[in-house]
């Protein structure tokens, strides 16, 4: 009897899904490299309304969550996705980016990149194939005018 084999996209998609809170009827576009792999994971554990980048539709607001997959990527051709992702996700969307474990100052400008676009980061992680963080849209949080 020989034991499943484990792809480096199951190990990631469980903290992915863990890190951002996603519920089954959420609508979650999925980008990366590997995006066709983990979206048919993410059909496998229930998330029927998930979408690999190449088959997510127009752009119109229409997703809670973007799970993000850059591993073996830069981070300046990063800035061109979350560009082309802002107008798929919604005003309340939250952003999940898995990249390979990095020095702190890559850490650093991966954190000002996706505040630059007007995400809050509210969480990191780190696992054994990488790190990851959780960031909101800004909207999500409106500035509350003082009495």
């Amino acid at each position: 009897m020989s034991s499943p084999q484990v792809t480096t996209g199951d190990r990631i998609i469980d903290p992915m899904i863990a890190l951002a809170g996603c519920s089954t009827r959420q609508r979650i576009v999925v980008t990366g490299s590997k995006s066709m792999e983990l979206t048919m994971e993410l059909y496998r554990r229930g998330y029927l309304l998930a979408a690999a980048a190449g088959n997510c539709g127009r752009p119109s607001g229409q997703y809670d969550v973007a799970l993000v997959d850059w591993r073996r990527r830069t981070l300046h051709a990063l800035e061109t996705t979350i560009d082309w992702l802002m107008n798929f996700l919604s005003p309340r969307a939250v952003l999940v980016v898995w990249v390979d474990a990095q020095k702190p100052a890559a850490n650093e400008s991966l954190r000002a990149l996706v505040a630059k676009r007007g995400f809050m980061i509210v969480q990191g992680t780190t696992h054994e194939c990488g790190c990851a963080l959780l960031a909101r849209r800004s909207q999500a949080y409106p500035v509350q005018k003082a009495a």
